[in-house]
């Protein structure tokens, strides 16, 4: 018996039953939105991680289409490194607002105050104490058993590895030799007190997918993933925004350049790329020719050998 995608399976239904036949993207939309109604019916406190970013943007649609007419029925929570984008906190801020949803913002303070930064600890050390150690006692805080988040399995190699219900032990340790089997859209949910599992609504999703998702459903994005002209620190191929002060920049390095960042996250580890694309359409067409991943210009993704998985196991999301 051969083994066929979700996508010819849907097809072949149609064939048989008349029905219209559903585009790419409906499919997967109606793939997250069956992901929300199941965490919503299993789990006894879910709640979605919030990272402002594009791939947060459609979570956020995709949860919303779940429980239409009704609110979400859960919290987001972010959690804020305090080195996020200026722009990223503003937009979280006024989205959520107009939108009257639950916003929970946690944050390592004694971290922060004891003054961690990448440069002063290294990206490893400082990802640890203001990403990994906030996410890990924020979900303990609230005593959250299920945690949405939107990674794709097309970003990067260890995310690939993620099923759909991704299993985290007491610790909230990840173990990719210790994961449930996952058969066609049956998910196992079942957990001891203390476990829990991250749930990833897009792990099927692309880059571009999102893209042509946020232009089809009109979705706000934050403005940095448009291209204008931005104060940066040009060192070799990268780009350094200019935004924390304890980057410092060389003589003549910091430079007005028309780019756009392509993924978001702390700033001074986020390098921005050269580009025009000031519209989705335009950075559509950008994304046909790249053939790199939209991560490569996370400084953290690459400053050990497989240091996202190693970060992941240590619960990193």
């Amino acid at each position: 018996m051969s083994v066929s995608t979700f996508e010819e399976r849907a097809a072949e239904d149609a064939v048989n039953t008349g029905a219209p036949r559903l585009s790419h993207l409906q499919l997967l939309e109606a793939e997250s939105i069956q992901i929300f109604r199941e965490v919503a019916a299993e789990f006894q406190k879910p709640v979605m991680l919030y990272s402002i970013g594009k791939d947060s943007s459609v979570m956020l649609r995709l949860a919303q289409k779940a429980f239409f007419p009704g609110p979400i029925p859960f919290p987001l929570l972010h959690v804020d490194t305090g080195y996020k984008f200026h722009e990223m906190i503003e937009f979280r801020d006024n989205l959520t607002r107009e939108l009257g949803l639950d916003l929970k913002v946690w944050r390592n303070e004694q971290a922060i105050l004891d003054g961690a930064n990448p440069v002063a600890l290294g990206t490893q050390r400082c990802c640890g104490l203001l990403k990994t150690t906030a996410l890990l006692d924020g979900l303990r805080n609230y005593g959250y058993d299920a945690a949405f988040g939107g990674a794709r399995r097309d970003e990067e190699k260890s995310r690939a590895k993620e099923r759909i219900f991704s299993f985290r032990d007491k610790v909230g340790q990840w173990d990719p030799k210790n994961q449930r089997p996952e058969v066609w859209n049956l998910y196992n949910a079942r957990i001891s007190p203390g476990e829990s599992i991250r749930v990833f609504p897009l792990s099927n999703w692309t880059e571009l997918d999102i893209w042509h998702y946020i232009l089809l459903e009109n979705i706000p994005i934050v403005p940095l993933y448009f291209a204008k002209e931005r104060e940066m620190i040009v060192r070799g191929d990268s780009l350094i925004p200019v935004e924390q002060s304890f980057v410092k920049a060389l003589p003549g390095e910091v430079q007005w350049v028309k780019s756009r960042l392509r993924s978001l996250g702390c700033s001074p580890c986020t390098g921005a790329i050269r580009s025009d694309a000031d519209t989705i359409p335009k950075i559509i067409a950008e994304l046909v020719g790249f053939r790199s991943s939209e991560r490569a210009n996370r400084v953290i993704d690459h400053d050990t050998d497989g240091s996202m998985e190693i970060k992941k196991r240590e619960g990193y999301f």
